[in-house]
């Protein structure tokens, strides 16, 4: 070879390489024409990975809320029976009270008659009724005074009931489930 391709030669391998290698945060190749290249194989692969990744973030995401939208949605539809049925327990409570005033105050001579055991009967439909939607009594004579359940009208001394337990029922208290519709009114023994 000569001189002069020997030069050529060493002149070329100095020229930098006209493609430009693509460093991360940088722009794509491009070629001498300054068109970009077509990304490699590897690179498309990583970008469609991290589009899937996404996608599935998104994904779970979604689900995850609309599992909570239900599970909220259940809570105040249970709320909501339980505010209802409660509500309407109260309304119907005072009834039963008057029935059952009735009932204890009847003479002696009458409560043998039909429309006495029919007005008893009406009483234990309503109670089976409200037994139906787990609206129950509140057990209170003989109980330790509570004040979640219990309201103490009075307190007097007693030889029968210790100090501190509920010796008598003035007004009957009832429950939905755990919660007190209404307390019990009661004396207390001193």
């Amino acid at each position: 070879m000569s001189d002069e391709t020997i030069l050529e030669a060493e002149q070329i391998e100095s020229v930098e390489d006209p493609v430009e290698q693509v460093v991360e945060g940088e722009a794509a190749p491009v070629d001498e024409g300054g068109e970009e290249l077509p990304p490699t194989l590897e690179e498309q692969l990583a970008a469609a990975q991290a589009e899937a990744t996404d996608y599935k973030d998104r994904w779970l995401r979604v689900q995850a809320e609309f599992a909570n939208a239900r599970k909220r949605m259940d809570r105040q539809r249970t709320l909501t029976y339980q505010n209802a049925t409660a509500d309407l327990a109260a309304k119907i409570l005072p009834v039963i009270d008057d029935f059952e005033r009735a009932i204890a105050n009847v003479p002696a001579e009458i409560s043998g008659n039909g429309w006495f055991e029919g007005i008893e009967l009406v009483q234990k439909k309503l109670l089976t009724i409200l037994e139906n939607f787990d609206v129950l009594p509140i057990d209170a004579v003989g109980q330790p005074f509570d004040p979640n359940v219990h309201e103490a009208i009075q307190q007097e001394p007693s030889d029968e009931f210790e100090s501190g337990v509920v010796m008598r029922e003035l007004q009957k208290g009832y429950k939905l489930g755990d919660r007190v519709i209404r307390p019990s009114l009661v004396t207390v023994a001193a």
